[in-house]
Order: C-alpha cells, then structure tokens, then sequence
C-alpha cells in the first residue's frame, strides 16, 4: 500500500520507543519486499539517532526498527535529510569517506573479531565489509572488503523527507565467517552491535542509535556496542 508523506511523518512519530542499550528485534510474519519503500513497515521503530561520542541531539534525525524471521534479518532506517551527499557508485566503493549513508555493524559476541559492517547510501549503492581484528590484542587492524555476504539485499529510496533504507542479511551467509560466532538465532538469542548513519550535510556528523563513552575507534567498539535481542 502507499500514503501520504505526512501519515508517513505521523506514523513514524507514533512508533519511536525510547532509546534504550538493549535493542529489540522483532520476529515477523511478514513478507518484507527490500525497495526503500516504508510504508508497510510494521515493526517499531528506535531514535532518534545521537552524535556517536557525546549522546548529543543530531542536527537531523534518523530511526532505525528491526525484525527478523527463520532466514533473515531485516534493517529499515528513516533519515531526515535536507542535503543528500553522494552518487551510485560500484558494490564495496569506500562509501563512507564521502556520501551521506547508514551502516550496521554485528559482532555477536562482542570480542571485536570476525565481525560484520554493512553500509548502504542515498542511492542503494552499498559494501559489506568483514572485520577480523580491529585491537593490538589480536594483531591490529584487519579488514577484509573483498568479504560478501551472498543474498545481500540493501534498497534505498529518496523521498521529500531525506531518504529510507531497506536491508536484507540472510542468516546462512552469518554462518559462514570463520569463529564469527553467528549461530542462526532463536527467540531470546542475544547479539551484539550497534547502528550508526555519517551525515556529510551542512555540518559533518558520525551519529549512532547507541553512542559510546570511549574514543578509541570511532564507530568500531565492540565492547560497547549494545545487546540485540531477538524476540517472537
């Protein structure tokens, strides 16, 4: 179904839960289609996102809902934005260093090895990026693009707003990364990670759903990213 753009703003500000350090992913029945395209999104949704070190309020918001069903999990952001920066570029462009876009990064466990990101802009063009070691305790920074999850699906849309982001992220592919620790989840599995969206507008911003206390490594802090929870 389609509606308007302000019952989409209305809906959007019906469903905000309060920030929280444990975040809930619903599980679904639903089909969900990954075209950018929110209306029919029906799980809740969290925000609004905070400047990534300091908690502070971002200067445009964005909120992200999760779900999940026996294949996959599912990622919908809605970023308000007055300036998109960016362009389509090729799979695994460094997107990050120069367009407007939302990323998830998942480390079950926490440890900061053998762990996921994931980064889509403005105009669906996106990278998945595994992350083998990011401290000194495991031999320093390690990073691999050239990693793919198969059955990646990741759909942006612009709308009069800013723009909307869909994900798809097949749980068989998880599987897959070497002592990543991503055992298909049940209700009550518990994961750890954070989502996170660079504003290169006006004024540059690095913002998260969950911020960090320190400042090591920017948006990569595993032992402070937050629980995702899996729930029925």
């Amino acid at each position: 179904m389609k509606i308007s753009a302000i019952t989409t703003v209305l809906c959007f500000m019906c469903s905000i839960t309060n920030y929280s350090q444990s975040i809930p992913i619903y599980k679904t029945a639903e089909k969900i289609t990954i075209d950018g395209d929110l209306s029919d999104w029906k799980t809740p949704f969290l925000g609004p996102f905070v400047i990534h070190d300091s908690g502070k309020k971002g200067t445009q918001n964005t909120f992200v809902s999760l779900s999940w069903n026996d294949e996959n999990l599912y990622i919908a952001y809605h970023s308000t934005d007055s300036k998109i920066i960016g362009s389509a570029q090729k799979k695994d462009s460094q997107i990050f260093s120069t367009d407007d876009l939302v990323e998830i990064f998942i480390d079950p466990d926490g440890d900061g090895q053998n762990y996921i990101e994931i980064g889509v802009n403005a105009f669906s063009s996106n990278y998945d990026l595994l992350l083998k070691c990011i401290s000194p305790d495991c031999g320093g920074w390690n990073t691999s693009m050239a990693f793919d999850i198969a059955g990646l699906e990741a759909k942006s849309k612009i709308t009069p707003e800013g723009f909307d982001t869909e994900i798809k992220i097949p749980f068989s592919s998880l599987e897959t990364i070497k002592n990543g620790n991503f055992n298909k989840p049940k209700a009550g599995t518990k994961w750890r990670g954070n989502t996170f969206r660079i504003d290169y507008g006006n004024t540059t911003e690095y913002l998260a759903l969950q911020y960090y206390k320190s400042l090591k490594y920017g948006f990569h802090q595993p032992e402070e990213f937050a629980v995702f929870e899996f729930l029925e």
